[in-house]
């Protein structure tokens, strides 16, 4: 067994280990576990300052979870848009390969938390995907994603790889993963050597808070980027986690150093059970309107709203996003005009 996955398997997953660590009432928490299980891993644990803070917030349950009933499980459609189990073809020239169903650390505001770390969780079986995407070749672009693809031990990366690169229309592949925020040991050189045959390959990552970076971090970006691999990073916008200017700024600054470019900034999505993260749009326009001119271009990320019903990204710009009234009316890519459910 690798270090990373001993690490892996010391995790907490239950409110009574965590009662052990931290005053927690266990009995409030187990039946959030229960719908929405919980891991955190030694790593990512030991980077919790005190209950409450940014990084407890993220992975610690939370009986809100329960509260809220309004949203939808799959807000972005994506089952519907799964002409293979697992397998999301949402745009026209590029699919997400739903490659794990299960991340180092469960995280609480998780677009996909109705199954990641599930039974019920859909993973694309490899064959299928492939016979789709060999036989679609308008499709130039797969984005690995999960759960986190680098869960996947090194010998399932390398075959899922190879079977992606023996398909001539596919120009690039991406990978979508959380390991150098939550479990920096799994990037080992070995992992590194094996992704770099692999090009053109591009990682973004997802850190959140300036908290989540670290020597370990630090060591983990540095062994993909000197692979050649282009490293990105895609945060959410988080209440009471990083919806502060001063806590972005900082953030974005920092991923810079580890060579790691900001790529998106994304407004929750209306995800059933993480009504309690969401901001107002309002706060996301004046947390980059802090980052533009006071900070590198480089450092400020695209604020995106990713909309219900598979209608793709937006940028929050006055191209795309305006106010009627009491309304927030969005323009999509396609040119279709849709309103969108904002908070005050």
């Amino acid at each position: 067994m690798h270090a990373w996955e001993k690490s892996l398997n010391a995790s907490v997953t239950s409110p009574e280990e965590l009662a052990g660590l931290f005053r927690v009432d266990a009995a409030a928490l187990s039946g959030v576990v229960e719908r929405y299980p919980m891991r955190i891993t030694p790593y990512y644990l030991s980077l919790i300052r005190e209950p409450g803070d940014a990084i407890w917030r993220q992975c610690v349950a939370d009986p809100a979870e329960l509260a809220d009933l309004s949203q939808s499980p799959d807000p972005l459609d994506e089952e519907r848009l799964s002409p293979v189990p697992g397998l999301i073809h949402r745009y026209p020239d590029r699919v997400v390969w739903i490659a794990s169903a299960s991340c180092a650390v469960y995280c609480r505001f998780c677009m996909r938390k109705r199954g990641v770390g599930c039974a019920g969780m859909q993973v694309a079986p490899q064959n299928e995907a492939l016979e789709y995407l060999a036989a679609h070749p308008e499709i130039r672009d797969v984005i690995l994603s999960g759960g986190d693809p680098l869960l996947l031990s090194d010998e399932r990366l390398e075959d899922l790889l190879s079977g992606l690169r023996r398909i001539p229309h596919l120009e690039i592949v991406r990978i979508g993963t959380r390991v150098p925020v939550t479990l920096p040991e799994r990037v080992t050189p070995k992992l590194a050597a094996l992704l770099k045959r692999f090009h053109p390959l591009f990682i973004n990552t997802h850190f959140n808070h300036p908290d989540e970076i670290t020597e370990q971090a630090a060591r983990a970006c540095a062994l993909l980027a000197d692979a050649g691999i282009p490293l990105g990073n895609q945060s959410v916008l988080l209440k009471g986690v990083n919806d502060d200017p001063q806590v972005m700024r900082r953030l974005m600054q920092k991923l810079l150093y580890l060579r790691v470019r900001p790529y998106y900034l994304h407004q929750m999505d209306l995800v059933k059970g993480t009504a309690h993260f969401r901001t107002p749009l309002a706060r996301g326009v004046e947390v980059l309107k802090a980052l533009r001119g006071h900070t590198s271009g480089l450092a400020v990320p695209h604020y995106v709203i990713d909309l219900p019903g598979g209608k793709g990204k937006v940028e929050v710009s006055a191209e795309c996003v305006r106010r009627e009234g009491s309304r927030l009316v969005v323009t999509t890519y396609t040119g279709e005009t849709l309103e969108y459910q904002d908070i005050s």
